[in-house]
């Protein structure tokens, strides 16, 4: 098959000689003969190559590039192409972990292991991928056998309705494929082990694609802040920040979120782990975290953890979002006690670092409290963030200590 060209507009072609992967389409001066997904050649105005990526008309986003030397083109279209970019992708995660201890980590983390399209993420020996483009889900076949290959006996697809709708992703939600051998498929709800701590995952039902595992290294940092103290979890979910704390010796633990199913799924991983865990009190409330936070009393908590959904889903949202993140950062620094932790966080991509440090700025000079930035937190190891793509860097937070 020969691939097609793009052509951009003069001096245009700046961040793709950065190698930033996306090419946006008030860049392009002429569109190519292609079809959704094809693979495609980007040329500048002055026809000088700059890399080859994924094609989606419909998209802001015309160009998701994943190559930016000239090769061959056969080889882009050869199934061991794809299958290496996943091997070195799990190559570096058998490097970062002991899979005795914590087996569930990001396997692929799209642009950060130059792979843009697809997420996946390993609970043992399943995966969950997401197919976020049209590119993706041409080669997916592709993708399968390198997961496979990584060791991985069953597959389970859970691409984003947002995908489904915006980029036309046709692949259904479910199993999707196994190995020969690996016997029937087993169930959506798996107990998987993090640190050597132990949690439920509901692939179908959870939230992402079962599991936060991009807070893995937080909750491990906030469990050695723990012992004896007063912990409150906010937007807790299904109880990682809770259990890490109860596991490392807190006197109390308090959870809190507005979902009830939530809190059951809380509760159930609390009680997965009760031999680390045997004297901790453990109250687990389900409410609205604005309200809990505004009636709560003051000098009650030792540390107190701010984990939000994304307030910011796209950028016109940013307004409300930082009205809603300094919000619960006031209140927490009015009512923890004095000397006492904050952990907080974004997920929102459209909340840059900088700005999301601005938001707890305000917060703490509206609280007349000392607040000092003891650590600043991020995404971990498996969740790579390509250097000339800083759009994935998505989970920011602070560690503050508050006077």
């Amino acid at each position: 098959m020969h691939i097609q060209e793009i052509v951009l507009k003069p001096k245009r072609e700046k961040s793709a000689l950065n190698r930033h992967p996306w090419i946006f389409s008030g860049a392009v001066a002429k569109l190519p003969d292609a079809k959704e997904g094809d693979i495609i050649k980007v040329m500048s105005s002055e026809q000088k190559f700059l890399g080859y990526g994924f094609f989606a008309i419909k998209s802001q986003i015309t160009v998701r590039l994943f190559e930016f030397n000239q090769v061959d083109e056969n080889i882009l279209l050869n199934k061991d192409y794809w299958i290496n970019k996943i091997t070195s992708a799990f190559t570096f995660r058998k490097e970062i972990f002991d899979f005795n201890q914590t087996n569930a980590f990001r396997l692929i983390h799209a642009e950060g292991d130059f792979f843009p399209g697809v997420i996946c993420d390993v609970y043992g020996n399943i995966a969950v991928i997401q197919v976020l483009i049209q590119g993706t889900e041409k080669i997916i076949e592709y993708i399968l056998e390198g997961i496979h290959n990584c060791g991985i006996d069953f597959i389970y697809n859970k691409s984003k309705t947002s995908s489904k709708m915006i980029e036309n992703i046709t692949l259904e939600h479910g199993w999707i494929s196994k190995k020969e051998d690996a016997g029937q498929y087993p169930s959506t709800s798996i107990v998987i082990k993090e640190n050597g701590l132990l949690f439920n995952v509901d692939i179908e039902h959870g939230q992402k694609t079962g599991f936060f595992i991009d807070q893995r290294v937080n909750r491990d940092i906030l469990g050695q802040f723990s012992k004896g103290k007063v912990v409150l979890n906010t937007f807790c979910y299904s109880g990682g920040f809770s259990v890490y704390a109860g596991c490392n010796d807190a006197k109390q633990v308090d959870s809190v979120d507005i979902s009830k199913d939530a809190i059951e799924q809380c509760i159930h991983n609390l009680t997965l782990n009760q031999s680390q865990s045997k004297s901790v009190i453990l109250n687990n409330i389900a409410e609205d975290v604005f309200e809990y936070l505004k009636n709560m009393p003051s000098d009650l908590y030792d540390i107190i953890v701010l984990d939000p959904p994304a307030f910011a889903k796209n950028a016109s949202s940013v307004p409300q979002a930082s009205r809603g993140y300094k919000q619960i950062n006031l209140q927490a620094f009015r009512k923890i006690k004095k000397g006492g932790y904050v952990f907080t966080f974004s997920c929102s991509q459209n909340i840059t670092t900088d700005l999301f440090r601005k938001i707890v700025f305000s917060a703490a000079a509206d609280a007349y409290k000392n607040v000092r930035i003891i650590q600043q937190l991020h995404q971990p190891f498996d969740h790579p963030i390509n250097i000339y793509h800083p759009e994935g860097e998505y989970l920011k937070g602070f560690l503050l200590k508050v006077e």
